[in-house]
C-alpha cells in the first residue's frame, strides 16, 4: 500500500510538471463585440445564427437605412409579414386583412422601390424569401437600439447553455450591463405558456441585468400576457404601467408592445432598467 505523499513530494511533482496547455482567448463563433462576450463570461458558448431575412445581410448602410425607417410603420411591418408567409407569388390586398386595399397596395409599391420584391402580372414575389418574419423583427430592433441608444448589440444568437432551446433574440451591453430582449411578431393570443417557460428558461441561463418580452402587436397586453409572466414567477406582484403598454412586471422584468410606437416602447423600458440598477441618489 502507497503511503500518503507528503507536502514536500507533492510540490516537488507538481513542479516537474510540463507547461499546462495554453486557454485560449475569449472567443465568439461568428461575431464580436461586448454583448457576446458578456455571455461567453457567463460560461456560455455563443455563435451567431444564419440569418432569416428577406434582403441581404449586408445591406449598403442606406438602403439598410431606407428598410429600417419604412420598418418603423407598424402597417407596413404587418404587411411584411404577410408577404413572407405568403411563401410565394401573392396580391398585396391578401398579405394582411389589416390593411385597406388601396394601403395594401402603397404597402406593395414600397416593397419594390427598396428592392425586396418585384413585381409579376399584378402580383408581388419576394426577391429573397424567408421563413419568418421573427428574423426581420430582430434586424431592426438590434439596429434600432444601437443608433438610438449607442448600446453594443447582437441578434439571432444560439447560447449554447444546456437544455435551453431557440436563439437570444436580441442582446444588448449598456454601461456594463447585460440586456436581453424576446420578441414575438404576432397577437397576445399566439403566445402560449410554453414559450412563456423557455423564456424563463433563458433567463435563468443568462442573468441579465433586465429583460423585456416584446410584443409587436397593438392590443393591449393586460388581458392575457402580464397574467401570463406573473403566473411564471415565483413572487409575483401587480404589474406597475411605466407609460402606454409598457410594464415593469417585477424587478428587471419588463413587458411592452406597439402601442403608440414600438421602439419608442422599447427604449422606455431599456432606460428604466438601467436607471433601476443605478446607485440611489443621496
Amino acid at each position: 500500500m502507497t503511503g500518503r505523499l507528503d507536502a514536500r513530494e507533492q510540490e516537488r511533482r507538481a513542479a516537474a510538471r510540463g507547461v499546462s496547455r495554453r486557454a485560449p482567448a475569449l472567443a465568439v463563433a461568428g461575431g464580436t463585440g461586448e454583448a457576446l462576450a458578456m455571455l461567453a463570461r457567463r460560461g456560455l458558448h455563443p455563435r451567431l445564427a444564419r440569418p432569416d431575412l428577406p434582403f441581404p445581410r449586408d445591406l449598403e448602410p442606406e438602403a439598410a437605412g431606407r428598410i429600417a425607417e419604412k420598418l418603423g410603420h407598424y402597417g407596413f411591418r404587418l404587411f411584411l409579414r404577410g408577404a413572407i408567409l405568403a411563401g410565394g407569388p401573392f396580391r398585396p390586398e391578401d398579405a394582411t386583412r389589416y390593411l385597406e386595399p388601396a394601403a395594401a397596395r402603397r404597402a406593395g409599391e414600397a416593397l419594390v422601390a427598396l428592392g425586396l420584391a418585384v413585381e409579376l402580372d399584378g402580383r408581388l414575389r419576394l426577391r429573397q424569401p424567408a421563413r419568418s418574419f421573427g428574423g426581420t423583427l430582430e434586424w431592426w430592433v438590434a439596429r434600432e437600439l444601437s443608433r438610438r441608444l449607442a448600446v453594443d448589440v447582437a441578434w439571432g444568437v444560439r447560447s449554447g447553455a444546456p437544455g435551453v432551446g431557440g436563439d437570444l433574440d436580441v442582446v444588448a451591453a449598456a454601461e456594463g450591463k447585460l440586456a436581453y430582449l424576446e420578441l414575438k411578431s404576432g397577437p397576445p393570443k399566439h403566445l402560449m405558456p410554453t414559450e412563456v417557460s423557455s423564456f424563463f428558461r433563458r433567463l435563468r441561463a443568462l442573468r441579465p441585468h433586465f429583460s423585456v418580452l416584446v410584443l409587436d402587436t397593438a392590443l393591449r397586453l393586460s388581458d392575457k400576457v402580464l397574467p401570463m409572466l406573473s403566473e411564471a414567477l415565483s413572487r409575483p406582484g401587480p404589474p406597475e404601467r411605466i407609460r402606454r403598454d409598457v410594464w415593469r412586471v417585477a424587478p428587471g422584468l419588463y413587458a411592452a408592445s406597439a402601442r403608440g410606437d414600438l421602439m419608442e416602447n422599447v427604449c422606455l423600458a431599456f432606460g428604466d432598467g438601467l436607471a433601476a440598477l443605478a446607485p440611489d441618489p443621496p
